[in-house]
């Protein structure tokens, strides 16, 4: 029998009032990834920003409200980046013995986490996520697109030059 997939829901901001769009987007993901894989655990990762809680703690809120049992839930709360968030996650796939990790972000964002992820040997697989740029205004996605074009090889730079010194924050490869 194969063991059950990670699901890893990444962060985006709190805001003054609340959970930004992109929290509440990838949130909605997290939860639809939940209901096609009940037996599967979910990591919540993100940290405190500049307001309100940790994004972690606002998707446990969520996603308990919408039924995801609290038991199934893991809280990373310390991650304030994607590379960290991606070195969280492949510490708990390692951990969990999962069969890959269901990525759960913005369309823009999925192709960099799954290249991070592929660097350290975990598969992976892209979460559900709405078509086009999924919710988000033409400008914000313009402009998470342009960052993205950058964070790409910065990212990649990090994590092959660092790879072992990162591995060994995660534990032993499975």
């Amino acid at each position: 029998m194969t063991a059950p997939p990670l699901i890893v829901i990444f962060g985006a901001a709190v805001l003054p009032q609340g959970p930004s769009p992109s929290l509440l987007r990838r949130i909605g993901y997290g939860a639809e990834a939940a209901a096609a894989h009940p037996q599967a655990r979910v990591l919540c990762s993100g940290g405190r920003g500049r307001f309100g809680p940790s994004e972690a703690s606002v998707m446990v809120e969520q996603l308990t409200s919408a039924g995801v049992a609290p038991d199934r839930l893991i809280v990373d709360d310390e991650s304030l980046d994607t590379l960290q968030s991606v070195v969280a996650a492949t510490h708990w796939s390692r951990r969990l013995q999962a069969s890959r990790v269901v990525v759960c972000s913005d369309a823009y964002h999925v192709p960099r986490i799954r290249l991070m992820l592929a660097v350290f040997g975990i598969d992976s697989a892209a979460g559900p996520r709405l078509p086009g740029r999924g919710g988000a205004s033409f400008r914000h996605w313009l402009r998470m697109t342009l960052r993205e074009s950058l964070a790409i090889p910065y990212d990649l730079a990090i994590v092959i030059a660092r790879r072992r010194a990162l591995s060994a924050e995660t534990g032993p490869a499975s």
